[in-house]
C-alpha cells in the first residue's frame, strides 16, 4: 500500500509534468478524456530517448533481432485466432447506485487480497463476495455492486463499414505482438535469417480499460516496446533465462535505481505459458509491472496456423526438419517507463534555504541536453548567444531561453532535467568563453566557445 509521502510526491510530479511540458491530459479544453494523455514538447523528447535506448539494446546491438512496424488495423480473424475476441477480458462490477464500473481484481489487490484477471467469473466472484464489505464505490461511496463479469478489452471500430449495424467489426489492436506473429514467415522469407530470430517493434495499442487510473500507468491508448524471439522448442527455457538477464541489464542502463526494481514471478499462468516474470518498479502505490518477460511455448503460431489455414512453421535445412517455433517475449510499456524514469529522477534539495526541484535523469536519456541562456535580453548578448545555440543544436537537443532572471531560468532547466546550462554574459564578448553550469553539482566552469562542443560531447558520454 502507498503512504502519504509517496502520494504527495506523485501529485507534485503530475503537476510538474503539465507545468514543464512533459504530459498533458488529452482534450483538456473539452474537459479531458479519461485514460488518454498527450506528451508535450519536453515529454516527447524523453519518450523518444527511451524508445531509442530500447531500440539500441533490442535491435542495433543484436545481429539476431530485426525491426518491424506493423499496422494498427489488422484482419479481425487475427483477433479470433489469438483468442482476444473471447478471452481478452478483465473482471468488472458495477455500482447499482451510480453505475460506476470497477475492475474487481484491482480493487481487491488494493485492500490486500490476492486476485487475478485470469480467474474464472465464479472464482473471482467468490473472493469478491467475501470482501465486499471492505470495498466502496470510488464515486458515491456506497457498497452496492453487481456480480463481477468478464469485460472484453478490445476496442471495436467500423473501418470500411459505415452502416449502423456492423456485424463484422474491425478492432484497434489490443497489443502489438500479433502484428509480429503474422509477419513471421514474411520476415524469414525476405531476410533469409535462421532461428533463433527476434522481431522487435514499437507501436500503439488500445484497450477498453474499465477504470483507467494512476496517471501514465494504466491508459486506454498507450505505446508498447515488444520483442518476440522465435526458437527451437528445446532451447526455449535456456534462452528465456538469457533474455531475463539481458533485459535487467538494459533496464538498469536507463539509470533507474536498482533498489526501486525487482523481479516478480506470475502465480497464475495462462494455460499455454511455461513461465512468466515481471520487472516491477516501485511506483507511489508500491511495486507494479513495468515490463513482462514471458515464455509462451508454440501457442501463438499454432493458433495462427489454424486460423489462416497455412502452416506457420519453420524449416531447419541443417537438420532437415520442420517445427512450429516456440516464442519468448519482452514487452515494455513506454508510458510506464516514462513515469518510472521521472519518479526515479525526481529530487528535492535545500539550496540557500530554498527547495530546489531537479530531475536527475541519466544524461543519455535527458530530454534536453543543453540550455543556452544569454545573461540579459540585450541584443548585444542575445545575438551571439543564438549563434552559440545554433552551433550546438546540430549535435544536441538544446533549449534557448532569455525570459526572466538567470536564476529562474536555471530552476526551469533543473525541473526538466537539463544536464548543462551555457550562459553567455558580457565577459563573453571579451574572452569568447561561456559559463557552463552542471545540473547535479551546480558548479560552474568557464569554457572557450571554440572548445564548447567537444567539452559537452565528453561530458554527455
Amino acid at each position: 500500500m502507498s503512504d502519504k509521502k509517496e502520494l504527495d510526491k506523485m501529485e507534485k510530479i503530475v503537476s510538474l509534468c503539465k507545468r514543464r511540458g512533459f504530459v498533458y491530459s488529452s482534450s483538456e479544453i473539452y474537459g479531458g478524456f479519461a485514460g488518454v494523455y498527450d506528451f508535450g514538447p519536453v515529454g516527447v523528447e524523453l519518450e523518444n530517448n527511451i524508445k531509442a535506448h530500447w531500440w539500441k539494446w533490442m535491435v542495433q546491438k543484436r545481429r539476431d533481432i530485426v525491426g518491424l512496424d506493423s499496422s494498427i488495423f489488422m484482419n479481425p480473424k487475427i483477433w479470433e485466432a489469438s483468442g482476444h475476441t473471447k478471452g481478452f477480458s478483465d473482471p468488472m462490477a458495477e455500482c447499482r447506485e451510480c453505475n460506476t464500473r470497477i475492475r474487481v481484481d484491482k480493487v481487491l489487490e488494493e485492500i490486500g487480497v490476492s486476485a487475478d484477471e485470469k480467474m474464472s467469473e465464479e472464482e473471482i466472484n467468490k473472493i469478491f463476495d467475501e470482501h465486499k464489505d471492505k470495498i466502496k464505490c470510488p464515486k458515491c461511496g456506497k457498497q452496492n455492486f453487481t456480480k463481477a463479469r468478464k469485460f472484453n478489452l478490445l476496442v471495436q471500430s467500423n473501418l470500411g463499414d459505415f452502416t449502423e449495424n456492423n456485424d463484422d467489426p474491425a478492432y484497434l489492436r489490443g497489443e502489438t505482438c500479433q502484428g509480429i506473429y503474422v509477419n513471421f514467415k514474411n520476415v524469414i522469407d525476405s531476410t533469409h535469417l535462421k532461428l533463433p530470430l527476434g522481431i522487435a517493434q514499437i507501436g500503439k495499442a488500445f484497450r477498453n480499460e474499465i477504470s483507467p487510473r494512476q496517471f501514465l500507468f494504466r491508459g486506454r491508448e498507450f505505446e508498447q516496446m515488444e520483442m518476440q524471439y522465435f526458437l527451437e522448442p528445446d532451447k526455449e527455457m535456456e534462452e528465456y533465462e538469457k533474455l531475463k538477464e539481458y533485459r535487467w541489464k538494459a533496464t538498469l542502463d536507463l539509470g533507474l535505481k536498482e533498489e526501486n526494481l525487482r523481479w516478480k514471478q506470475h502465480e497464475n499462468l495462462v494455460f499455454y505459458a511455461k513461465d512468466a516474470w515481471d520487472i516491477e518498479y516501485k511506483y507511489p502505490w508500491g511495486f507494479d509491472e513495468m515490463e513482462g518477460v514471458h515464455a509462451r511455448g508454440d501457442y501463438d503460431l499454432t493458433q495462427h496456423s489454424k486460423g489462416c489455414g497455412k502452416e506457420q512453421d519453420y524449416y531447419d535445412q541443417d537438420n532437415n526438419k520442420r517445427f512450429i517455433p516456440h516464442i519468448i517475449e519482452s514487452s515494455v510499456g513506454v508510458g510506464r517507463t516514462v513515469f518510472a524514469v521521472i519518479m526515479d529522477a525526481y529530487t528535492e534539495e535545500e539550496v540557500n534555504g530554498e527547495i530546489r526541484v531537479v530531475l536527475k535523469f541519466n544524461k543519455k536519456i535527458a530530454p534536453i541536453k543543453v540550455a543556452v541562456l544569454p545573461l540579459s535580453k540585450k541584443e548585444e548578448l542575445t545575438k551571439p548567444a543564438l549563434e552559440v545555440f545554433e552551433g550546438l543544436n546540430e549535435k544536441f537537443i538544446c533549449h534557448y531561453d532569455e525570459t526572466q532572471s538567470i536564476g529562474k531560468r536555471y530552476r526551469r532547466q533543473d525541473e526538466i532535467g537539463t544536464p548543462y546550462c551555457v550562459t553567455f554574459d558580457f565577459e563573453s564578448l571579451e574572452d569568447q568563453a561561456v559559463t557552463v553550469r552542471d545540473r547535479d553539482t551546480m558548479k560552474q566552469e568557464r569554457i572557450k566557445i571554440e572548445d564548447l562542443e567537444n567539452y559537452l560531447t565528453e561530458k554527455l558520454k
